[in-house]
């Protein structure tokens, strides 16, 4: 899973947030206790740890890791990055950072051994929504529970299928020209009913299907147990496809 199209991680976008407005953020995380502001700076930063996963990617022996891989490990030295800057010693933020995000792709790529390299992040990824769906759908009727969670599964398809996130082989499969009136309303749609959920559901689901981030470094961003993020997903997903209307 990657960035959306057009999504393109020169680092040149964090130009785009003024000084004052990144100042007001740490102050407001840091010394606020702010957390949402937390979201706020990985997601500014983000394209600067998917930056140096894709450079990182390039320099070092393949040995069956993948640049998704080598994101999510990028993601973890940018949250510990996060959580050990201090604004007060006037060190711009993308220098400091630079440092522990190199550092954790290049612990995390040491640490994958050819077996850990085989089960790759899309099968990790898979595994960690479908147990998240099944642990929701409760002790009903079989048929039912199936249902149920051929429908959660089919919810986040769709919001991977919205051009939002390019699929990992590389293959466009948005839908033709006949198709695009119909996919279309449904982007609209779905957009419009992520901002309606509450504000953690819709971080977690902006962070996963849109970001590529895993539930257990969404749990770290938002301070909250993987179970918990585990479970706010599945009833987003649940929401979600009540209000498209998808059973």
């Amino acid at each position: 899973m990657r960035q959306r199209r057009g999504g393109t991680s020169s680092g040149l976008d964090l130009l785009l947030m003024p000084p004052r407005v990144e100042a007001s953020l740490w102050r407001r995380f840091r010394f606020e206790r702010e957390f949402r502001c937390r979201e706020q700076i990985f997601t500014q930063y983000r394209s600067l740890a998917r930056a140096l996963a894709r450079r990182q990617l390039r320099t070092r022996p393949r040995n069956g890791v993948e640049l998704n891989d080598m994101e999510q490990f990028a993601y973890e030295g940018l949250l510990v990055a996060i959580d050990r800057y201090d604004p007060l010693r006037g060190i711009p933020f993308g220098a400091f950072a630079r440092r522990r995000i190199i550092g954790s792709i290049a612990d995390g790529a040491a640490r994958m051994n050819e077996s850990d390299a085989q089960y790759s992040y899309r099968r990790r990824i898979e595994t960690e929504r479908l147990r998240s769906i099944a642990a929701e759908t409760g002790p009903a009727d079989p048929l039912d529970a199936l249902a149920d969670l051929a429908a959660g599964l089919a919810i986040g398809l769709m919001l991977e299928g919205t051009g939002l996130i390019e699929p990992e082989d590389g293959i466009d499969r948005r839908p033709n020209a006949y198709e695009s009136l119909a996919w279309r309303q449904l982007n609209a749609q779905l957009a419009r009913e992520i901002e309606r959920l509450p504000e953690r559901e819709a971080a977690i689901i902006r962070q996963h299907y849109e970001n590529g981030v895993s539930f257990s470094q969404i749990a770290q961003l938002l301070g909250l147990s993987k179970g918990r993020v585990s479970q706010l997903h599945a009833h987003a997903l649940a929401k979600l496809r009540t209000r498209i209307g998808y059973r």
